[in-house]
């Protein structure tokens, strides 16, 4: 069994550097894919409102041998409850959708520029903070420019920004500001939804090193310092995903991948998102 190494918040809580995301699984997937991670050593899940797991990430949870306080959970507030009672009404839901008394970390999934809310549904995690049903508070893809509009209207930094970042994407900018202000970069779609692995760069390093290009990616992240959350519903798959600590990618290694950075997305800027 492979355990992550543990990143350190900004507010002293602690989280694994690698866990399971759950995005486009459903309920009852849910409940495998998370025992499935748990039996592997996984001790970091994340959900979402959005992807209406959380009864079943709760059950896995729940039903797991693995005490409650050694399992980090994470969930978030969706951008059609933005403001400051409908976050804490939303909040309330997700808790009891999973059936737990408290989450790890709670994140503002979108910050929805156009809506101009960001800032009072912050103002309601804060609350939900300062009243110990989260332990950490953050967002989701963030930029500096929304994350600078929270450092001048209110009190608490995110302990987490979490947002799209792989090979093609690295998002070096993002990352950067995320460091001086002590935020920790958390990486979704961290293998391009998968795409990023079809590419000889990868394989040669795969070859190289007698891995997968996915370990080779998550590899990359671990080095770069990100959190990242890799999804999969294959036991297989989810055990040899937290299978990246016993290797390390030189500098060559790094140049290398360095060399697929492109822009692309596989989501939406931002900015763009209502």
């Amino acid at each position: 069994m492979t355990f992550a190494p543990l990143v350190t918040l900004n507010n002293g809580v602690t989280i694994p550097q690698l866990g399971l995301g759950v995005y486009k699984v459903t309920d009852d997937e849910a409940i495998t894919a998370v025992g499935s991670a748990l039996d592997a050593g996984y001790r970091h899940i994340d959900t979402a409102t959005l992807y209406d797991n959380e009864v079943g990430v709760g059950r896995a949870v729940a039903s797991s041998s693995v005490p409650r306080d050694e399992i980090f959970v994470t969930t978030k507030v969706f951008q059609d409850r933005h403001g400051y009672d409908e976050a804490r009404r939303s909040f309330d839901d997700s808790l009891a959708r999973l059936g737990l008394d408290y989450v790890d970390l709670f994140l503002i999934h979108w910050p929805a520029p156009r809506q101009n809310l960001y800032v009072e549904t912050w103002r309601a995690l804060e609350k939900i903070q300062a009243d110990g049903l989260a332990r950490s508070i953050g967002v989701s893809n963030f930029h500096p420019h929304h994350l600078e509009r929270l450092a001048n209207e209110t009190s608490v930094v995110p302990s987490v920004n979490q947002i799209e970042l792989h090979p093609w994407l690295p998002q070096t900018e993002v990352r950067a500001y995320n460091d001086q202000h002590a935020i920790v970069t958390e990486a979704w779609s961290p293998l391009a939804r998968g795409r990023v692995l079809d590419n000889p760069v990868l394989d040669a390093l795969a070859a190289k090193h007698g891995r997968t290009p996915a370990q080779v990616v998550l590899r990359w992240h671990i080095q770069l310092g990100n959190v990242v959350i890799p999804k999969s519903v294959t036991p297989s798959r989810i055990a040899s995903n937290i299978d990246v600590f016993d290797f390390a990618l030189d500098a060559d290694d790094l140049a290398a991948i360095a060399s697929l950075e492109s822009g692309e997305r596989t989501g939406r800027d931002p900015d763009l998102v209502d």
